[in-house]
């Protein structure tokens, strides 16, 4: 008996401290029945220990299931958990490939929003093609303090804030709902006056006219696109970007280089541009190797003429005459830029500059820039946000200044030409931020298979050495 006071005693203390770290006291309700398992053994909480034959032995498999499901949401959600690197947004600093060990205590882990989800997904059931979660109850966001806040040039994964609208068919729900619905607007009306050259309602008349039409087109070709369907925060796509920006701050980007605060930020050492390149020869697959050019890079040169190279391929591709020519890529017009329907002539090359918002502080609200804030306030801080007749209206009243409720992140890929990040969908709210990688503790190499596709080098590699 003092045996299981001494298991109960040190089991209440450890699930005592995990409620006093998450604020929850609701959690005490669950005190009498830890109690009832060490010490009064009331509950027959494994009743079927007593059953013979097949309801035994499939029990017994039902317990250890259900036990083990259990433990990985609880961990995965307030602990660690597991990313795989899917696409090269972030390469050569993180491969595609690359499996991460990603920490929810480093910048501390959310209190679920989604509680009633499937461990071990993040919004699909495989196969049945379903939702895995039920949307009620939701909680608001909060935050369980960590060991820190997000740094700058900090590589962090976060829930796609574009995520929040989709369409249901399985080919579209990693897609942007809304840069879909301008995508087939634009085609839809394909000519494209100057916006500069008109005044605010009616420039803002033409670009909701665009997403609008695009949105009808949707909504009429359900074969092709499904429902429109939405999804809680916490249950969006993860990615994992840098941190380029942080609260506050103003960036700005000019021929390429980010500027905060008027001061330029250092680059990755392995940050990446697209170039036109006309080899020579075929690349030899141990040079490949050694300047990290992939099957992928090379397809893109075959389709579009371009390929993502960092600035110690281009050297070595130049030295060692593989390259008949390299030149940087250069875009001069872009219509995918966030703010979608403000097109202030930005591209990725060259953007802003735009103030990152931060809890507490506040903006002076404007027609020139309304239409970089309003989704921060519309979307992730719930107001009514209108304009009309030159006025900006929020929750009924005239607004010329807000105050913003959380921190706010500018977050870009290291493979800058070809990365879906802030500069298409603008900010990344705090309640969207999931965790920190630590190390990579497993890397494949798609291109190669075998042992010749585990990357030995990295295995293991923190990712705070990785700049």
């Amino acid at each position: 008996m003092k045996k299981q006071w001494a298991k109960f005693i040190i089991v209440l203390v450890l699930y005592l401290l995990f409620l006093y770290w998450v604020k929850s006291w609701w959690g005490l309700l669950v005190i009498p029945f830890i109690y009832d398992v060490y010490i009064t053994k009331k509950i027959k909480w494994q009743w079927w220990k007593e059953e013979e034959g097949p309801v035994k032995w499939v029990m017994s498999w039902v317990d250890a299931l259900v036990f083990a499901l259990v433990a990985v949401y609880f961990i995965n959600q307030f602990f660690f958990q597991n990313y795989v690197i899917p696409s090269s947004s972030l390469e050569k600093s993180l491969l595609t490939g690359d499996y991460l060990f990603v920490s929810k205590v480093s910048y501390g882990p959310r209190i679920p929003q989604t509680p009633l989800t499937m461990p071990l997904t993040q919004h699909t059931l495989p196969v049945i093609e379903t939702k895995s979660y039920i949307e009620w109850p939701q909680w608001d966001y909060r935050r369980v303090k960590g060991f820190g806040n997000v740094k700058l040039n900090d590589i962090v994964v976060f829930n796609y804030p574009a995520g929040d609208t989709l369409c249901s068919a399985p080919q579209y729900q990693a897609q942007d709902f809304y840069r879909l619905s301008y995508d087939i607007g634009y085609r839809l009306y394909p000519q494209r006056p100057n916006p500069d050259s008109l005044d605010y309602d009616v420039r803002r008349k033409y670009f909701e006219t665009i997403y609008q039409g695009g949105r009808q087109y949707i909504s009429e070709n359900y074969a092709e696109f499904g429902d429109i369907i939405t999804r809680p925060a916490d249950r969006r796509e993860n990615y994992v970007k840098r941190c380029v920006g942080l609260p506050g701050q103003t960036l700005q980007i000019k021929d390429r280089i980010i500027y905060l605060d008027g001061k330029a930020n250092k680059e990755p050492d392995n940050v990446q541009y697209t170039y036109h390149v006309k080899l020579k020869q075929r690349l030899p697959d141990e040079l490949m190797k050694e300047l990290g050019i992939t099957m992928e890079d090379l397809m893109s040169l075959n389709t579009l003429g371009y390929m993502p190279l960092t600035k110690l391929a281009v050297a070595e591709l130049k030295k060692q005459g593989y390259a008949e020519s390299i030149e940087l890529n250069r875009e001069t017009e872009e219509w995918d830029i966030y703010p979608l329907n403000g097109n202030m002539h930005w591209t990725r090359d060259n953007y802003g500059p735009v103030w990152i918002p931060k809890k507490g502080e506040s903006i002076d609200l404007t027609l020139d820039n309304i239409a970089i804030y309003e989704r921060p306030i519309r979307t992730y801080e719930g107001n009514d946000l209108m304009v009309k007749d030159g006025k900006i209206f929020i929750n009924g009243e005239v607004a010329t200044k807000y105050t913003f409720k959380m921190d706010y992140y500018w977050m870009m890929g290291d493979n800058r030409h070809n990365s879906l990040d802030s500069r298409y969908w603008g900010f990344v709210p705090e309640d969207h931020i999931v965790g920190k990688p630590i190390f990579i503790w497993w890397s494949s190499d798609p291109d190669r298979h075998g042992f010749s596709g585990i990357r030995w080098s990295r295995l293991f590699r923190f990712v705070d050495n990785i700049k």
